[in-house]
């Protein structure tokens, strides 16, 4: 039989498997043998949490982090290519979305393996889904410039396709990162801009509202270290 990749969804964090994660991806990590992963440690806790039976001594683990070099996806195509199944797992949510896995999967279509994506929780589908801002246009950026010159003129450019298109601006930052961009947001943005902030999606802390500018100004919310999508419209 043909190998198979797989798109393994993972938790947001620390919420419960059953709680996100339906039946089916859990089965299927109970098949494989082979796992493209981000972190090591990470993926190992999540597989036993999320109900891997096997012992890890038999299983292969194969890491395709931002570290990676060209030639490391080529090597895991060859071992899909000798007929073995593999699962990518992300370090959040689904993997290939702002995620390093999408090498792998590029890879895998030239080469004819079968790509099967699981259902699982994606954190910019839910915060877009919960913004009440336009689901049907809309655009996802990644992450802002780290500097700041680049990143106020991101976000004046960002703002600027907003207002004038109407389709939702999606993007996110490191968590350690977010009050500065959320700062930098509510000193840039026009007064009446939407601003949806989404943090800690599917955990207990879960946090998502979206106001104008002008009210964000008025209670700032604490996201320092808090996973966060931030989305941008006009009212």
């Amino acid at each position: 039989m043909p190998a198979k990749l797989y798109l393994i969804p993972v938790t947001l964090g620390d919420s419960p498997v059953e709680n996100v994660i339906p039946a089916l991806p859990v089965e299927i990590i109970n098949r494989l043998e082979h796992f493209v992963v981000e972190d090591l440690r990470s993926a190992r806790r999540y597989l036993r949490k999320a109900g891997l039976k096997a012992v890890f001594d038999d299983l292969h683990f194969y890491l395709l982090n931002e570290h990676s070099g060209d030639a490391e996806p080529d090597e895991m195509l060859a071992v899909l290519l000798e007929g073995n199944s593999m699962g990518i797992l992300s370090e959040a949510g689904v993997p290939a979305v702002a995620d390093p896995g999408a090498r792998l999967v590029a890879l895998a279509h030239r080469h004819g393996v079968q790509v099967i994506p699981l259902v699982g929780p994606s954190s910019i589908l839910l915060a877009l889904m919960a913004s009440g801002m336009n689901g049907q246009s809309f655009r996802f950026h990644g992450y802002l410039p780290v500097k700041k010159p680049q990143r106020l003129n991101s976000i004046r450019k960002i703002e600027k396709a907003a207002l004038e298109s109407g389709e939702t601006q999606i993007f996110m930052e490191t968590p350690y990162r977010n009050m500065s961009l959320l700062e930098d947001l509510l000193n840039i943005c026009r007064e009446d801009t939407l601003l949806c902030l989404a943090a800690d999606i599917s955990l207990d802390t879960e946090f998502i509202k979206t106001k104008a500018v002008c009210d964000w100004k008025k209670d700032v919310p604490h996201l320092h270290k808090r996973p966060a999508i931030f989305l941008l419209n006009r009212i």
